[in-house]
């Protein structure tokens, strides 16, 4: 008896202590329930409205992003997309319980959720008088579309429900070939034109072939600004109204939410990490229940880049494959890499530090981020890698150190590339000899050198290497980008005169990392000089 007491008094204090550490695991994610909804359930949310008048659009602050009207409509469709994984620097990316909003050009406004401004363009209303027959898959009302515009980032973010794709509407070549059977194809022919009417949306009680945007709402919400081509601007601006008796035909219907995402520079690991972040912070933004899809709107062919792309979302697909009209319940439109912090970075200051989440958690800090960090946890966690690894910190005691040498090979990038890399580094594989044959006779620690040639490895095998290395040296070059990835490396860039560029000193600024960079007066280095370097890195380490 005196046994079975004892057992009985273990079990309950056992049970206690599990309902205790998820009751502090729960609060400190209390996106969790949030995430883990079933899609498009109803959500009360708080809201502090300061309409004004644009356009007779009106204008919202809002403090969350989940508060979506579509919700009523379509909360019975399931979600067979992925799921959020659990990220140690994970963040809420709104808040109910607090009206503080992020302050403009404060960290988070940078990096995080910025776009406080929500401008409804249209509101769902609910059909009368209309033949199901007119409107061709599971609906019961009409289509919705609003935008989130972030004054920091002088961007938008928008999403829209019922929202028709016409392929046929959009010039471009039909992407996702090849490269070599697209040799020497213009870049023009990859960028979509779109003609007005290559999307639209069913609206009851609108005027018919009516535009969805007028130049104002554009020009304020969707500036130009240094960019040429502004393809989502342009996207918006083709998005024609129709009215309640228009036949709504769709080939197909795509019940998950999903990213509509035209890239550029696609091929160049620094412009498509832009393009990772912005379709991550989309899809934070709009409280995504689960990781969307991607359609991308663009005419660019295969490049090694999609394997991320796949492994992060929730599979891909090029508009100018789909045979026919295609209908998204819900669409969500990615701002170009080119208006994110990690671009902006280069020709403004942002005066932006990394920081542990954790921390950011008790004591939140305008000049402190730690997103660039959950980032890298995402695109690790997306190909199934360790996210808690402590190796390179001197206090763990190892005595084992990865170095990774990031290499510059020759390699075809675009239709429109000879195969050929301009060096940054002369003499590379002379400094690799010695940091080779130097590491090989080092006494202090073991140090393992790995030859970082990535063009022939895969991106989880790129992305495994990142997070494996104490310190990561390489020359001024996209490859370094990888960084995002990294955990506690330290960052070694060897600069070039020619290329004395602030991408990877700012990358490690904002994730929290050391930075050691090496000026030249050309494009040679010293080995001496580098490995003299790396000494004084590995002693911080303990080595």
């Amino acid at each position: 008896m005196k046994m079975k007491r004892k057992y009985l008094k273990l079990i309950i204090l056992l049970f206690i202590l599990n309902s205790i550490t998820l009751a502090l695991y729960f609060s400190s994610h209390p996106d969790y329930f949030r995430r883990h909804r079933r899609p498009f359930s109803d959500h009360h949310h708080h809201q502090q409205q300061q309409p004004t008048n644009t356009n007779n659009n009106t204008v919202y602050y809002y403090l969350s992003r989940n508060n979506s009207y579509y919700n009523n409509n379509y909360n019975n469709h399931s979600n067979s997309n992925k799921p959020w994984p659990i990220l140690p620097s994970y963040l809420p990316w709104s808040s109910s319980s607090s009206l503080k909003l992020p302050s403009f050009r404060s960290c988070e406004a940078y990096f995080g959720n910025g776009f406080t401004r929500r401008i409804d363009l249209l509101k769902p209303t609910s059909p009368v008088h209309v033949s199901r027959k007119s409107i061709r898959g599971p609906t019961s009302g009409g289509g919705w579309f609003r935008c989130f515009y972030s004054q920091t980032l002088r961007s938008s973010i928008c999403e829209g429900g019922m929202l028709r794709m016409h392929p046929d509407k959009i010039k471009m070549s039909n992407g996702g070939e090849a490269i070599e059977s697209v040799i020497g194809r213009d870049e023009d022919e990859e960028l979509p034109k779109f003609e007005f009417g290559a999307f639209d949306i069913v609206q009851f009680g609108k005027i018919k072939n009516q535009k969805l945007a007028s130049l104002d709402f554009l020009n304020e919400y969707l500036q130009n600004g240094q960019i040429s081509r502004h393809t989502m601007r342009d996207l918006v601006d083709s998005v024609r109204l129709l009215g309640p008796h228009d036949a709504f035909h769709c080939s197909e219907w795509i019940e998950e939410p999903t990213l509509l995402i035209t890239r550029f520079e696609y091929a160049n690991m620094f412009h498509t990490v832009t393009d990772w972040y912005s379709a991550y912070v989309s899809s934070r933004v709009t409280g995504l229940p689960n990781r969307p899809g991607l359609v991308f709107v663009d005419g660019h062919c295969m490049t090694p880049l999609e394997e991320t792309w796949k492994a992060v979302f929730s599979g891909l697909r090029y508009a100018k494959n789909f045979t026919g009209p295609v209908c998204f319940r819900h669409a969500i439109l990615s701002p170009l890499g080119y208006e994110t912090a990690m671009f902006k970075g280069l020709t403004e200051d942002i005066d932006c530090y990394g920081a542990p989440a954790h921390d950011l958690w008790q004591n939140p800090d305008d000049k402190k981020t730690a997103r660039i960090s959950e980032f890298g946890e995402m695109i690790r966690a997306a190909f199934s890698l360790p996210l808690h690894v402590h190796h390179h910190n001197s206090k763990s005691g190892s005595r084992n150190h990865n170095v990774l040498f990031v290499r510059r090979e020759d390699y075809l990038a675009h239709p429109r590339h000879g195969g050929k890399v301009q060096s940054r580094l002369s003499n590379e594989q002379e400094v690799f000899d010695a940091l080779k044959m130097w590491s090989s006779s080092h006494t202090e620690c073991k140090i393992n050198l790995v030859n970082g040639l990535f063009g022939h490895m895969s991106m989880k095998e790129q992305v495994r290497a990142i997070q494996d290395a104490s310190v990561i040296v390489g020359a001024h070059g996209a490859g370094l980008t990888h960084i995002v990835s990294a955990t506690e490396a330290e960052i070694l860039e060897i600069v070039a005169s020619e290329f004395r560029r602030p991408h990877f000193e700012l990358i490690s600024q904002w994730k929290g990392l050391n930075y050691h960079p090496i000026y030249l007066g050309g494009s040679h280095a010293s080995p001496g000089l580098v490995i003299n370097k790396l000494k004084d890195i590995l002693k911080t380490l303990g080595c």
